[in-house]
């Protein structure tokens, strides 16, 4: 190949009348990400996971300066010089075809996600730079309107970094009480890392913690100018050294569909299955979708908090005030 070239008190989804944003006014001008930087480190920690077995070179068995697949051996599976490879991934993207970017992107194995990744760091879309403008992110009032109607059904929607734009009751009833926590909070990074209920509500925390970064990963390949992204990730990397950590591991992720296992201070433990819907108007916008398989304990679980409405809220607290008091 040429290388040249804890629930709701209210029964009804609950939109945000004040602004969401991640940062507040009060909070300095975060430095953008560097897109040269992230394209270097994102090639260089795929490589570093390739071991030369895994690809069909031989293995001589000499010492390895550096974990996983050397450079030169990285170029020669993708059919570039060795020295056009190197300035990619010292992040000089500039002028890189298609062609090529899909020729590292089968060498180095990467997944649709981590494709997708590549291709914004490299050959990025000019997005128009993101300001703070103290509106929150708009949530179709049909949308909030099918929220009502999903009783029984955990459910909410979230937008940009994550940020949680509006839920219903039964979804409040599982993760808590998002109505009273200041809308800057309302975000799943700042939860699962800086809150403590929600490590003891998802019982494979680092895997709930892990899918929230590889999110955000994803989102920043796409906004790294995006000033609110910058405050967050600025901020969970001084508070909480989990998050540092996953997010030097450059790993991305789509938002799709799963199985959570999580333990509800007042039904306990619940297996729900979850799926995520892009909206079609508004591609930074999902709405998450939880279930529980019919007849199963955890469906009776999810209609006992049903049950319970307006006052799971408080029972949830007391069974947490009375496991602490114990």
């Amino acid at each position: 190949m040429d290388d040249q070239g804890s629930p709701e008190t209210s029964d009804t989804a609950h939109t945000p009348a004040t602004p969401a944003p991640t940062g507040t006014p009060h909070t300095p001008a975060a430095e953008p990400l560097d897109r040269r930087s992230e394209l270097s480190e994102f090639l260089r920690t795929r490589r570093a996971r390739l071991k030369p077995e895994d690809v069909g070179l031989p293995d001589f068995g000499r010492h390895r300066r550096v974990p996983g697949l050397r450079r030169e051996e990285l170029a020669q599976l993708a059919g570039v010089s060795v020295a056009y490879y190197t300035r990619l991934e010292q992040g000089n993207g500039r002028n890189v075809s298609a062609e090529v970017l899909d020729a590292i992107a089968r060498a180095l194995r990467l997944s649709s996600a981590e494709h997708a990744h590549l291709t914004h760091l490299a050959k990025p879309k000019q997005h128009k730079k993101r300001k703070r403008s103290g509106r929150p992110a708009q949530v179709r009032v049909a949308l909030s309107q099918l929220l009502d109607t999903l009783d029984g059904v955990p459910a909410y929607i979230s937008g940009p970094r994550s940020d949680i734009l509006a839920w219903n009751r039964m979804a409040a009833a599982l993760f808590g009480d998002w109505g009273e926590l200041p809308p800057r909070e309302r975000n799943w990074a700042r939860l699962v890392f800086l809150s403590p209920a929600y490590r003891d509500l998802f019982l494979e925390w680092d895997s709930k913690a892990s899918d929230v970064v590889s999110y955000l990963r994803l989102y920043a390949g796409c906004h790294p100018d995006d000033p609110d992204l910058s405050a967050l990730v600025g901020e969970l990397s001084v508070k909480s050294e989990e998050f540092r950590r996953l997010w030097a591991t450059h790993d991305v992720k789509e938002k799709c569909h799963g199985v959570k296992q999580m333990r509800h201070p007042l039904v306990d433990d619940l297996t729900l299955s979850y799926e995520t819907l892009q909206l079609p108007d508004d591609e930074e916008q999902f709405l998450v979708l939880y279930h529980a398989e019919p007849g199963s304990p955890s469906a009776e679980a999810l209609r006992l908090l049903a049950s319970w409405g307006t006052d799971a809220v408080r029972a949830a607290q007391a069974a947490d005030t009375a496991r602490n008091d114990a």
